[in-house]
């Protein structure tokens, strides 16, 4: 090949095909949503106290920040056509320990460790930080796929369906604990013992993730090293030679930074949806807040169905964001976000377990543009020079507001007096706040 290849220009995939390349997420989803939906239940159900919530939701982000970048700087550099090709390996890897860890988590308290004990805590703990470390080693091929293969006439469609997969799989899971219970499982346990209706819904996530993620690794085929150069233009030493992390963050796209700004308020906000939503559900609605009792497993499993009906809305959404011409991207992008802080705020004034339904479907439009916007239009300002590095990278823009969030929960849920529904309402101020941050960006497309 010549030093300066020529760009042949990304094919148009078939239907099919994108949807195989994406098909996997839904699992991968799985295991996020079970995670998100049930950890604040888990470890409160085994004695954490709430003001101690936001050590627990470090340990997902910070898992993210690190791995991801490293699987992006790795697999731009792998080629093992044996194992799939680039990304794919790192797909197999990541499905197989959350499988594991998968079947660790919601047993945390069935060890005879003790209620609120620190074994209990560290071991619940460590499985978090495990199940998180391996899922995001398995959702970034997903992800860098369709950044490799995917022309940018057909991204927006590409991560729409991807959203749309991912929504499917949350919708499952969220919805779980709830089925099973109404089956007959048991939606209580002995103090300090996670109930069966969430341990089985992990065993089934399990499962799920297993299957799905089988077909994206046993029907897409990656494009080898020499034809991904003769795409994207450049050679195929490209993505051997350089990848310092920071010198790619210096001539990072503007497009990258700024749609880093409106992650920030978003990514902030949804963090303490999933900290404090089944409290604030349980105190504004049923009306307690002692996490032992019934009323309090109860508004965990309407918490469920709400996430459900969350991901419902994301995937009627996420379809419909997936036909949205480019240059409308900026408009959608605010007005999903907009609609989503409407619903974070309105969940501070609603004492009706039926009204809270249209809450969580306003967050669920916001969701499905989280999951559609940011890749698109990140990834449409990149070249394929290091595009792993820099989508691991960009991973930074999810990972680091949970984090910093988290952190000042430290000192913000004793200043809103201790109120798992006042942290709420801020979550949605912070999220109107991303809103409006939209209008900084300038949506730019790589030569």
């Amino acid at each position: 090949m010549s030093e300066k290849a020529t760009s042949a220009g990304l094919p148009t995939l078939s239907r099919n095909m994108i949807w195989m390349i994406n098909f996997g997420f839904l699992g991968v989803q799985t295991a996020f949503t079970l995670q998100s939906s049930q950890m604040s239940r888990i470890f409160q159900t085994i004695g954490a106290d709430p003001n101690n919530l936001g050590w627990f939701f470090i340990l997902p982000p910070l898992a993210g920040l690190i791995v991801q970048p490293i699987v992006g700087y790795y697999s731009d550099r792998t080629w093992a056509p044996k194992l799939g090709g680039r990304r794919l390996p790192y797909l197999i890897l990541g499905t197989l320990v959350a499988v594991i860890v998968m079947m660790l988590l919601p047993n945390s308290g069935s060890f005879g460790f003790g209620y609120g004990s620190l074994a209990a805590l560290w071991f619940g703990a460590i499985t978090v930080a495990f199940l998180d470390l391996s899922s995001n080693i398995a959702m970034q091929p997903f992800k860098m796929m369709v950044g490799d293969m995917v022309n940018d006439d057909q991204k927006s469609y590409a991560y729409g369906i991807q959203s749309f997969l991912s929504n499917t799989g949350a919708v499952l899971a969220a919805i779980f604990p709830f089925l099973l219970t109404f089956l007959g499982v048991a939606n209580t346990a002995k103090k300090g013992v996670v109930p069966q209706s969430v341990v089985i819904s992990f065993y089934v996530g399990a499962v799920l993730l297993i299957v799905t993620s089988a077909f994206t690794v046993f029907r897409v085929k990656e494009y080898d090293p020499a034809t991904y150069a003769r795409y994207h233009g450049i050679t195929e030493n490209d993505n051997k030679e350089g990848g310092n992390w920071l010198t790619l963050l210096k001539h990072a796209p503007k497009a990258f930074w700024t749609v880093t700004l409106v992650q920030f308020f978003c990514w902030f906000a949804f963090q303490y949806m999933w900290t404090y939503s089944a409290g604030a559900i349980a105190k504004n609605v049923w009306h307690t807040t002692n996490a032992t009792s019934a009323a309090y497993q109860a508004a965990g499993n309407w918490y469920g169905v709400l996430a459900a009906v969350q991901s419902i809305a994301a995937v009627v959404c996420s379809y419909i964001l997936a036909k949205v011409p480019n240059k409308y991207h900026k408009a959608g992008y605010a007005t999903t976000l907009l609609l989503g802080a409407l619903g974070f705020i309105s969940v501070f004034f609603i004492h009706s377990q039926g009204a809270l339904i249209v809450s969580y479907t306003l967050v669920g439009v916001a969701w499905a543009g989280m999951n559609t916007y940011p890749l698109t239009i990140v990834t449409n300002a990149l070249s394929g020079k290091h595009m792993g590095t820099y989508l691991g990278l960009f991973n930074g823009s999810i990972c680091l507001p949970q984090i910093v969030a988290s952190l000042a929960s430290f000192a913000l849920f004793p200043l809103l007096g201790n109120s798992q529904v006042n942290m709420f309402l801020l979550a949605g101020l912070v999220l109107a706040c991303g809103a409006l941050s939209v209008g900084a960006i300038k949506e730019t497309f790589a030569e």
